[in-house]
């Protein structure tokens, strides 16, 4: 866990920029409620955003202030590789998100992935996806909350119950009135704000490194063993985290591509677009973006190392550059890009953790029973649903302080489903033969061998954290089992498959008319 117990003690004028950050955002977000009528004005924000807001949120729910602190310190201590999680990582996800599966997503009307996979296979296989997304959202939340709650401890000396409990009244009250509206505006601003204090730290933690001779000078300087931190790519026999075989297939591959397709925090923000040209402009329009948060994250690590190449552990880099680097007003301005990318990961999680429990579980299950449930009564359940999971996430917060590394600790929660997960949808999207028992295997299949994967990992893998190659493994597992089982099952009928398969989708006009059809008549209150 990071700490920010090096910095300096903040100027009146730092105060005064976290108090009106916090009360500004309040009264924004909780603006918004105005707005919000039915359940699909909750959820989806009406389909009424536009692709700025929309970009503008998918980056900022990504990179949160345990992403600053923790990339950095990836940074510090590996060098430029680390960079690969939001280039090399992001890029070729984003755009095949963006020109193939957000227009279907779209086109298909879906609120969430696992209904996606609830109409194309089974309820079965669509409990089971809500049940394991609303695990990892909820533990993320938690974390986020704890996060924050070290955060406010060292910058405003607030316990962390207070801190906790804090933030989760802020976020819940706009969170619980305005819906995604209000996240994804909220959002917005939290990125400017993000932004702007990221860029002052990198310019003048490079300033003060080229004082002393450059980056590359500086870190040639410290020897061979940093003779890597200059280089993208690493040999596969790297003691990094991030050899190129790696950071290729289990990162390029399985888990960005699942990340960006298959995360329910980040396509809801394009399932609520105006138009499908919003919703794909939204996406390039994030990852250009994206482009960016190596120059603000993984840079105040190298610099870090340039200028203090002894500190205890790499977390601290962030900490250090701000005690040493900014000026008073500057440190305000820091922590409150801290706090913007700590609340807008927290609201994120907390609004898709809502969607996923009402639409895949609530709805499920009283459809099952026969009881229908109306757009106004999924918005009060909605509301209720949203507050008891932000309080349990409260609850649950302080336990994170047991875990050793919390950002280790999410990319594992991630590699026990993610690439099952993204097999079954690739091979559900784009071949007809795939069947619900095929893909039933295959998601249980692809788990169940993560966890040995994880219980054994010491014998197989010869690297230390070998979760990326975990990811591929799963993936290549499941998307042979789930094909192998489709094979030898019965196909799925025609009309049960009809516009759930990509083709169909896209090309035939009569289920584009069925499902414009269909948009039309819910109307407003859908």
């Amino acid at each position: 866990m990071f700490t920010l117990a090096q910095t300096s003690a903040l100027a009146g004028i730092d105060y005064a920029i976290i108090g009106l950050y916090l009360v500004g955002i309040l009264l924004i977000g909780t603006y918004f409620g105005r707005y919000v009528k039915t359940g699909r004005d909750f959820f989806l924000a009406g389909r009424a955003l536009p692709f700025r807001a929309i970009g503008m949120s998918i980056v900022v729910s990504d990179i949160g202030a345990m992403d600053f602190v923790a990339t950095a310190g990836g940074g510090y201590q590996f060098g430029l590789a680390q960079a690969n999680y939001d280039w090399l990582g992001s890029m070729p996800a984003i755009l095949i998100a963006a020109f193939i599966f957000i227009p279907y997503y779209w086109r298909a009307g879906v609120y969430t992935i696992p209904e996606f996979l609830g109409r194309r296979y089974n309820t079965a296989i669509r409990l089971i996806q809500a049940v394991l997304w609303l695990i990892n959202l909820g533990i993320n939340l938690a974390v986020m909350l704890w996060v924050t709650a070290v955060l406010m401890n060292e910058v405003l000396a607030l316990d962390h119950r207070t801190a906790i409990w804090g933030t989760t009244a802020i976020v819940g009250v706009y969170t619980i009135s305005g819906g995604l509206a209000a996240v994804v505006i909220t959002d917005a601003i939290q990125l400017a704000i993000m932004f702007v204090g990221g860029a002052a730290l990198v310019v003048l933690s490079v300033w003060r490194v080229a004082e002393v001779g450059g980056l590359s000078t500086a870190i040639e300087a410290l020897g061979p063993a940093y003779q890597q931190h200059l280089q993208l790519l690493l040999p596969h026999d790297t003691p990094t985290p991030f050899p190129w075989t790696g950071v290729v297939l289990g990162l390029g591959v399985v888990l960005s591509t699942a990340y960006y397709i298959g995360n329910q925090a980040i396509v809801q923000r394009c399932l609520g677009a105006r138009s499908e040209w919003d919703a794909k402009a939204g996406m390039l329009f994030a990852g250009f973006l994206k482009l960016f948060i190596p120059l603000l994250v993984v840079l105040p690590g190298l610099a870090a190392l340039a200028l203090k190449s002894d500190l205890p552990k790499g977390d601290e880099a962030i900490p250090w550059l701000i005690a040493n680097i900014l000026p008073p007003g500057l440190k305000g301005l820091m922590f409150a890009a801290f706090f913007a990318a700590l609340m807008s990961s927290v609201d994120s999680y907390l609004n898709s953790c809502s969607t996923v429990f009402i639409q895949d579980i609530y709805r499920t299950l009283l459809d099952r029973v026969g009881r229908p449930v109306s757009s106004r009564h999924q918005l009060v359940v909605g509301r209720i649903v949203t507050a008891i999971l932000i309080v349990a996430a409260a609850v649950g917060a302080p336990y994170i302080a047991n875990v050793t590394s919390i950002y280790q600790f999410i990319q594992t929660l991630f590699s026990f489903f993610q690439g099952p997960t993204l097999a079954i949808l690739l091979l559900g999207m784009l071949w007809a033969r795939t069947t619900q028992w095929g893909a039933l295997a295959g998601l249980i299949g692809g788990v169940t061998l993560a966890t040995t994967f994880h219980l054994y990992r010491d014998a197989i893998f010869i690297w230390d954290e070998p979760v990326l190659f975990i990811a591929w493994w799963t993936f290549v597992a499941a998307l042979l089992v789930t094909a192998v089982v489709s094979l030898l099952t019965p196909p799925e009928p025609p009309e049960q498959i009809r516009g759930l398969v990509y083709g169909q989708v896209m090309r035939d006009d009569e289920v584009q008319r069925a499902l414009r059809d269909r948009m039309r008549d819910a109307g407003p209150t859908a």
